[in-house]
């Protein structure tokens, strides 16, 4: 038997897509598993680049090679790979690919085999799994966020969606809110996340400094450059930078990298000649960038490229129920690094944490429970370990609070407790009018209702719990 006249029915008999293409990448053929995989007739792939899937992976691999249609027609290795393709829909899908070259007796290339088999139930299963021991791994916890908030596990989703992309993200948010941490649980996420996380503060550095350090500089480029020194895009090559506090680089920083994040080419400082890099970017800023470009201090081109994916942060006032979370979080930290038994807060002080407006977010709370941590020296954080400008805010009146266990102690009711705290608070503040309590508490008046029904609150004349 022939085998060889019999090739077409046995390409089509096979459960994975496979399709053949020639050494200009070219769809020579594509088996019907192919066609159903992508959406596409065969009649509409034959004669077509195989670019027409779009495959990221095969996007990168492509920029980095001349005079060939792609590394394994340049006799390069090309590793079986775990990526997306996008369907005629345009809808990405999750595929592991295998290739291999297909050479006639002589040796000679004739073009290319590859192989799709499609990983969307592997992927449902992988993020379920990573969700499942993101829950398991502490509660209310997110790749170094904490927080079980309705706020927070909404930026959490949008974090984990941002990350499948490979479209430059803009994080938002006040000074203190975890910019930083946002970015690197996108990269964590995402499918650059086995190659290089760079980040710079674009504050830290004045113009010609800043230069340097994002693009490299040329051995004598200025006074005191003895030899050839890369920069943060070529060393974040393959990965993501970030870049936080964009809103203060120099407007003539900003024209340069939008050069770069259209051309994918960056010019060391002292030469001209392009160096290709492949960095997804991902910039932060505090500042409210529409407000500098009516100044003319922020490039409006800029801004329409950077804020492709824009993700705002919360700040503390608006996810105070996460507060007793977060300071169980910090309390087990700084008790671990320093050696210290904190058994938790205290009810008198954890009424003043509530009380307090928290202008600078996470960080603000970290460096007060360091503050009281370093007075208390062990045991309970009472209200007299406080930094003043904690003890001098207004505590809430008994009958508002609701007792809270020590930190150590919380456990499972942490979220509960928390979250009946913050009711409570956002009653207070709003003097009773419920619509104005969800308003605080983002959410809606019905979910502050059944929040009431849960805990057992009221509202009289006073709000009681």
């Amino acid at each position: 038997m022939d085998i060889g006249k019999h090739w077409r029915e046995i390409c089509h008999a096979i459960q994975e897509g496979v399709f053949i293409v020639d050494p200009q990448g070219r769809i020579v053929m594509a088996n019907e598993a192919m066609t159903r995989l992508t959406g596409y007739e065969a009649g509409e792939l034959v004669g077509r680049p195989c670019a027409l899937f779009g495959c990221d992976t095969c996007a990168r691999e492509r920029a980095r090679v001349r005079g060939a249609w792609c590394p394994l027609f340049a006799g390069q290795e090309s590793p079986a790979k775990r990526c997306h393709i996008k369907r005629k829909d345009g809808t990405l899908l999750p595929v592991f690919k295998n290739q291999s070259l297909i050479r006639d007796s002589d040796g000679a290339v004739l073009g290319a085999v590859e192989s799709v088999l499609d990983l969307t139930e592997l992927d449902r299963l992988d993020r379920r799994v990573e969700t499942l021991a993101r829950l398991l791994d502490q509660p209310g916890s997110f790749h170094g966020m904490v927080g079980a908030s309705v706020p927070m596990r909404r930026l959490y989703d949008i974090l984990e969606k941002a990350a499948r992309s490979d479209a430059p993200v803009l994080l938002l948010g006040e000074s203190g809110t975890g910019k930083e941490l946002a970015a690197r649980a996108i990269h964590d996420l995402g499918g650059r996340k086995g190659a290089p996380f760079v980040q710079l503060n674009c504050a830290a550095l004045n113009e010609s400094l800043l230069e340097s350090e994002l693009f490299g500089h040329a051995k004598g480029a200025f006074t005191g450059a003895h030899k050839q020194r890369r920069g943060r895009f070529e060393a974040a090559h393959g990965g993501d930078i970030f870049l936080d506090e964009i809103g203060d680089a120099p407007l003539s920083i900003q024209v340069k990298l939008l050069r770069v994040l259209e051309t994918k080419n960056i010019e060391r400082v002292g030469e001209n000649s392009p160096v290709p890099v492949d960095v997804r970017l991902i910039a932060a800023t505090h500042q409210d960038l529409p407000t500098l470009i009516a100044q003319g201090r922020f490039r409006q081109d800029f801004y329409f490229r950077i804020n492709v994916i824009p993700i705002e942060l919360p700040p503390l006032r608006q996810r105070m129920e996460d507060l007793p979370l977060l300071a169980r979080h910090f309390l087990e930290a700084i008790g671990a690094r320093g050696g210290q038994e904190l058994s938790g807060i205290a009810p008198e002080a954890m009424d003043l944490f509530m009380a307090h407006t928290w202008p600078g977010n996470v960080r603000e709370l970290r460096s007060a429970l360091e503050y009281a941590a370093v007075l208390a020296q062990s045991g309970r954080i009472e209200a007299r370990h406080l930094p003043p400008a904690l003890r001098r805010a207004s505590p809430v009146p008994a009958v508002l609070t609701a007792p809270l266990a020590p930190v150590a102690a919380q456990g499972a009711q942490a979220g509960d407790e928390a979250q009946k705290a913050a009711l409570i608070e956002a009653l207070r503040q709003a003097g009773g009018n419920k619509s104005q309590a969800a308003r605080l508490l983002g959410v809606t008046r019905l979910t502050v209702l059944n929040r009431m029904r849960k805990h057992g609150v009221s509202c009289g004349r006073t709000v009681e719990g």
